[in-house]
């Protein structure tokens, strides 16, 4: 995938796909603010959620040991993968024991993250989704574009057009005369994934949440597609995130509340299915839970980075996102589109391709995102410590290993203008210096940047300097003496 700006560059050309996003997130945005304000202890909520979250983080090997204990002892069996092409050699192995060459799907951000599709139709196994939205991305042959409505970037009309002419390649055709009516359309895809329902033995989940002290796995929706896939078939494999873990079932209470609201506006999920293990005569007589890291525990070794792994998947952030509603989603090059994919994603990856290293410069730190997330992740703050990384380079910790890694090519002027800005913040004298020549000479200061700065006023104009620095303000206003003690003791006011 290109980096965020050329990719960007296309899509915000797309006055159809801009237009659907308008429409779609501003619709999702509205109903939620109204969702949250009927709560009066959200804030309260909110803090209890980012709580657990950390409680649970930091104490991740010991309620992964109790989440695996308690799996095995409910009749499930734990598989443990370091990474994307481990969990897919383990899943390809289950499926392939199993005898069978499909398996139905339950909308999985994970499995979306490891390519689970592409792995198992290398080894000649179909995976049919049966979430209405990825059922529309895969018979589109496309890509996810949103966490929570993959396929926001179509409208009724061209998903109208996508049933009649793919429907028939993967099973059931679309029914005749089908109009772009959202009733016919829902039908439409109801008749076809019964079929698939009906006749698979495989089913291939992940988890919203897992309890550790009972091994019990959660999953909320809104269609009951999810519920046919967990419970029809013979065999479940569910691949999960290592951080979905909760520690108590008091815990996953507060998650039921945030998550729904924040995410499709509503009290609570239409769909809530819990399983754990296997019981004889209920649900499927095979369950194995694949446990991914796949960079997790590098970004939990990051002090300000790690409060990424809170997330819920709400999408909260995506729909309030002034650089989302305009790029959408393809433009992140990753199953986590929108301001948490650029946080989370190059983490996962470890800052290793150009891509990383523009996504956290794909926002514009207006701080949308950190004011609707659910549990209250400071995005804009690790947004700058990504991009102090991006620039400086620095010590991280790739696959369990403390690694240097240097600066990204193309920052040069960047870094050289951060360690002047710095050298000068950490001077008094110059900054009060400069200052006052800057009051001194603003008429002369040009609109534009030259040199490599015009990369910045290219779209956005340059602050206008004010007659007086804030200093000489704050003395002729406050008068001699007065200040902070640090500019005291650096006798900068005088």
């Amino acid at each position: 995938m290109p980096p965020f700006p050329q990719a960007a560059e296309i899509s915000t050309k797309d006055e159809r796909l801009r237009g659907n996003l308008r429409h779609a997130t501003h619709t999702i945005r509205d109903k939620r603010a109204k969702a949250v304000a009927e709560l009066t202890d959200w804030s309260a909520l909110r803090s209890a959620g980012a709580r657990v979250k950390d409680h649970t983080l930091r104490h991740l090997d010991h309620y992964l040991e109790q989440l695996e204990e308690a799996v095995t002892a409910a009749g499930g069996t734990v598989h443990w993968a370091a990474d994307a092409e481990e969990a897919n050699r383990i899943v390809t192995r289950l499926v392939r024991e199993t005898g069978e060459r499909e398996v139905v799907k339950v909308k999985s951000m994970a499995t979306q993250e490891i390519g689970l599709n592409e792995a198992l139709e290398r080894a000649g196994i179909s995976a049919y989704e049966t979430d209405l939205a990825e059922l529309i991305v895969q018979l589109g042959e496309d890509h996810p574009s949103h966490i929570l409505v993959p396929a926001i970037h179509r409208n009724r009309g061209e998903i109208r057009e996508i049933f009649r002419t793919r429907m028939e390649r993967w099973g059931r055709a679309a029914p005749e005369g089908l109009t772009d009516d959202p009733a016919d359309l829902a039908e439409a895809a109801r008749l076809h994934l019964r079929e698939k329902f009906l006749n698979a033995k495989v089913g291939v989940s992940g988890a919203n949440f897992m309890v550790a002290e009972s091994g019990t796995l959660v999953v909320v929706e809104s269609e009951g597609n999810g519920r046919m896939c967990l419970t029809l078939p013979e065999t479940l494999i569910s691949v999960v995130g290592v951080e979905k873990v909760v520690p108590t079932w008091r815990d996953l209470e507060v998650f039921l509340q945030l998550l729904p609201r924040s995410s499709t506006a509503e009290r609570m999920n239409p769909y809530t299915s819990t399983w754990t293990g296997t019981t004889e005569g209920d649900g499927p007589r095979r369950f194995h839970l694949v446990l991914l890291d796949n960079g997790r525990t590098d970004t939990l070794a990051d002090q300000v980075g790690r409060q990424a792994l809170r997330c819920i998947r709400c999408s909260a952030c995506l729909n309030v996102c002034p650089v989302y509603e305009r790029a959408g989603g393809h433009a992140y090059g990753s199953p986590y589109p929108g301001p948490i994919g650029a946080i989370l994603t190059p983490q996962l990856d470890s800052m290793e391709t150009e891509l990383d290293a523009s996504l956290p410069y794909a926002s514009s730190l207006c701080g949308a995102c950190y004011e609707v997330c659910p549990v209250a992740i400071d995005i804009p703050e690790v947004l700058v410590h990504l991009r102090e990384r991006v620039v400086q380079g620095g010590t991280v910790t790739v696959r369990g290993q403390r690694t240097t890694v240097k600066p990204a090519r193309g920052h040069a002027a960047e870094r050289a203008a951060m360690r002047a800005a710095a050298w000068t913040f950490d001077h008094p004298g110059v900054l009060r210096a400069g200052g006052r020549l800057a009051s001194r000479a603003r008429r002369m200061v040009p609109r534009r940047l030259p040199g490599p700065g015009s990369a910045w006023t290219d779209t956005r104009d340059l602050p206008e300097v004010p007659p007086e620095s804030f200093r000489d303000w704050w003395r002729r206003t406050r008068g001699p003496g007065t200040g902070s003690g640090s500019a005291r003791r650096e006798g900068d006011v005088r």
